[in-house]
């Protein structure tokens, strides 16, 4: 293993966790980016029908199976897989580049770190593209920490580390967020997730009545404008009207599931 600190006798080491399914075309360029830097690679895999799991297999990653009950759950379930309490999770869409891999060598080689988590931003790349678009919209997530301190949370949809009133440390280096291959792959994704989010969502009927003609407008406007899909040209406006459309969804989903 290759480190910028990698002959460092303090040196903490690493898990990586990753959560699959069908990412045949995509799993190796993410293991490959880690290899250099984690110890341990683990590969939760909830039933994949294409290579997947062979090429993770193939690149020295443990491999396990278990059926998908939702984002924390799942990722929770990695956690606990870990052979090492320090752990980089990520998914099999995101790429970590060489700047960030640095920059987590640095500060595992260092002994243990002094903080007990450490967010790090997913900058949005679009498909058939290599680099992000100018002013890419981008997540800033914990996805490196202690696992004895930090965990992910026990819910379906909200794939995010609970803190625990610990406080988290911002990495300068960035992962590319390869999210979606299609506009079709973004509305299959969105129709999945708000399958999730209806059933864990807690509001009046009434309340969600009222709010259903005001959403699309809304989201539309948050993802083409506050996210910046507006300088990615037409696609932006095709991207942020599929993402509006598909999480307007969850609302109508949910007055279904109350209709008596």
């Amino acid at each position: 293993m290759t480190t910028t600190s990698g002959t460092s006798q303090n040196r903490v080491p690493l898990s990586c966790c990753i959560i699959v399914k069908n990412e045949a075309d995509r799993i190796a360029r993410c293991i490959e980016a880690v290899k250099g830097i984690a110890d341990d690679i683990v590969v939760v895999d909830s039933g994949s029908t294409d290579a997947t799991v062979e090429i993770a297999q193939q690149l020295g990653a443990r491999t396990f199976f278990r059926a998908w009950d939702g984002y924390g759950p799942q990722k929770r379930h990695a956690e606990d897989l870990a052979a090492h309490d320090w752990i980089l999770n990520i998914d099999a869409d995101e790429l970590v580049t060489p700047e960030l891999a640095n920059e987590i060598a640095d500060l595992l080689g260092a002994g243990p770190p002094p903080l007990k988590a450490y967010r790090f931003r997913q900058v949005t790349v679009y498909p058939h593209q290599d680099r992000p678009r100018l002013w890419a919209d981008a997540h800033n997530y914990v996805r490196l920490y202690d696992r004895r301190a930090v965990r992910f949370r026990d819910s379906l949809v909200h794939d995010t580390v609970d803190l625990a009133g610990q406080e988290a440390g911002q990495l300068q280096g960035s992962a590319l967020h390869f999210s979606w291959r299609s506009l079709e792959h973004v509305t299959r994704k969105l129709d999945s997730y708000t399958d999730l989010q209806a059933k864990e969502l807690r509001k009046n009927p009434v309340a969600v009545m009222l709010r259903l003609p005001f959403e699309y407008p809304v989201l539309f406007f948050r993802y083409y404008v506050l996210r910046r899909h507006f300088t990615g040209g037409l696609y932006g406006v095709k991207t942020a009207h599929t993402i509006a459309t598909g999480r307007t969804k969850r609302l109508t989903k949910f007055l279904k599931h109350q209709a008596p």
